[in-house]
């Protein structure tokens, strides 16, 4: 490992990120140098981590990399690596426009829930081609304290869990993972979400995300959320062939999402990056001993 290792700090609607620019894939990233990293006072600080290599180094994506030159290796904040992260492939193809690695337009990312089609608009804005939605079928619940709500199962590539609460302070602190049953819905864990409507087409949602605790927004959430929301009102684009959209609040800003008749969702919102330095490699390497 070399002395220093350059990253970035990005976020999305304040879903924050540390970045890794490794085209060749060549830097170990255990799960606890990742930990290490996203850790707020020890380290950089961040909801995850945004692993930059192109698609043919990795073994996880070199199936895509003829249609996606660059693969987002996403970790959790704890260092669990995740399938998806709508927020965190905004900021990817920010970093990669910031790069020079691609222009304004359309891109192809290669992510461990597919290949993502993202626009970067001239306006700053980023969207993103988030696929479709799946909705298996069985009850679920979520619970926090000794209040319990039926809850969607809504799959983007990452499994939800949706709930329609009356006040978002229902949903408590969210330090904790709330528990959900039957069990067998989740086996690997899940993001959950609380919802409040705000008028027409408008919703607002707090979100515990797998593997970092509350976070500030949740992009594969707020797609979940819009399509549970259209759902519940009566609206499937695809019995209708007319397209839903829904804003979306989340505590770090606003998304906008749009579910069209063939399925497939777009999310559209912001993306920054403020920062860019070193990380000292001997204090990586201390810090995960």
């Amino acid at each position: 490992m070399s002395t220093r290792i350059a990253f970035l700090k990005g976020h999305g609607t304040e879903n924050d990120f540390v970045i890794v620019p490794d085209p060749e894939n060549v830097i170990d990233l255990p799960p606890a140098a990742v930990a290490a990293l996203c850790d707020r006072r020890a380290g950089i600080g961040g909801d995850g981590l945004l692993h930059v290599v192109r698609s043919a180094t990795h073994p996880d994506a070199r199936d895509m990399a003829a249609e996606a030159e660059w693969f987002m290796d996403y970790r959790n904040g704890d260092g669990s690596v995740s399938e998806m992260c709508g927020n965190g492939v905004r900021v990817f193809a920010r970093y990669l426009q910031r790069a020079g690695h691609v222009a304004e337009g359309d891109i192809a990312v290669a992510t461990r829930g597919g290949v993502k089609t993202v626009h970067l608009a001239k306006d700053g804005d980023v969207t993103v081609g988030m696929g479709t939605a799946r909705l298996p079928e069985g009850d679920v619940t979520v619970s926090v304290g000794e209040h319990s709500w039926p809850a969607r199962n809504v799959n983007m590539g990452n499994p939800h869990a949706v709930a329609f609460v009356e006040d978002l302070a229902q949903a408590g602190d969210l330090y904790s993972a709330p528990p959900f049953s039957p069990a067998t819905a989740y086996p690997d864990g899940v993001n959950v979400e609380f919802v409040v409507d705000r008028g027409p087409g408008h919703v607002a949602m707090r979100v515990h995300e797998r593997g970092a605790g509350e976070t500030r927004s949740c992009g594969t959430g707020a797609c979940a959320v819009a399509v549970a929301a259209a759902r519940r009102a009566g609206s499937d684009p695809a019995a209708t062939g007319t397209p839903v959209t829904y804003t979306v609040d989340v505590l770090g800003g606003t998304l906008v999402i749009t579910e069209r008749p063939d399925g497939q969702i777009e999310m559209t919102g912001p993306a920054v990056i403020v920062a860019e330095g070193e990380i000292d490699a001997e204090w990586l390497e201390s810090a995960i001993r």
